[in-house]
């Protein structure tokens, strides 16, 4: 599909096709830094075997000044001359149509800092951040697990999401889009007669195209169930192609 040149809602061609990869980093971290030496740690570059390990050793031994990577270096390594960790869009995750969004965003972070400083050099950690004040970035970078999590809980209580409610997430996927549509409304139709004849307290979250819309050549649309119990109003046999994820950990 070929790219905007202005915005669909209000007519502004002040677009600008913004990116910040790990290549686009290097790049920019090289021209910054004359004579550093990077070493990259991403899908792109970890498609052979043992390329982890190698990266890995040769990070470990000094053989790179920086390591830029993905999520996927967040975690599990112990670099004790690790003394700067810096996160590019720290925010990005923050906003996905996701109930755990900041929770994810909260849990890589405090992860990704514990990378620094894990010597007896000390450490800093650097968040670059286009939302600062939000609650999830402000634990993070204190390292304030219950302020988080006495924040988080207010959230979901007043929107009904887990541990208060719980969710059933149902994805039909069809090699047509127009027929993915009709049944996920025809669906969501039968679910709404229920609650409404049962006087079920529960509400539907959607119909509407998943986040991934179409994934191996198919097209997908979801529902979502918030009750107490959603299974309650699940029809006991749905035709072929519909997936039930009940208490599902993701809504992408």
């Amino acid at each position: 599909r070929k790219l905007p040149t202005k915005c669909s809602n209000c007519g502004s061609n002040r677009v600008k096709h913004f990116g910040a990869g790990t290549q686009r980093i290097q790049t920019e971290l090289e021209r910054a830094f004359p004579g550093v030496r990077t070493i990259r740690w991403d899908w792109d570059v970890t498609r052979s075997k043992g390329a982890h390990e190698i990266i890995l050793s040769n990070f470990a031994a000094h053989r790179a000044d920086v390591l830029i990577g993905t999520q996927m270096i967040a975690k599990g390594l112990d670099l004790p001359l690790v003394t700067l960790v810096g996160v590019v869009s720290a925010d990005t995750g923050l906003n996905l149509p996701e109930y755990r969004a900041a929770e994810r965003t909260f849990q890589i972070l405090t992860q990704v800092a514990g990378r620094a400083g894990r010597g007896l050099l000390g450490g800093r950690v650097i968040l670059q951040t286009y939302q600062p004040d939000h609650y999830a970035i402000q634990a993070a970078a204190e390292h304030n697990y219950q302020s988080f999590y006495q924040q988080e809980l207010r959230y979901r209580r007043q929107l009904g999401y887990p541990p208060f409610q719980r969710l059933t997430r149902l994805v039909y996927r069809h090699v047509s889009p127009s027929a993915a549509e009709a049944e996920a409304m025809r669906l969501a139709g039968i679910l709404r007669g229920k609650i409404d004849s049962t006087e079920t307290k529960a509400d539907l979250i959607g119909p509407a195209p998943s986040f991934y819309r179409r994934v191996r050549g198919q097209y997908r649309w979801q529902i979502v169930i918030r009750a107490a119990d959603p299974t309650r109003l699940i029809p006991e046999e749905l035709p072929e192609n519909w997936i039930v994820d009940i208490d599902p950990v993701s809504l992408l």
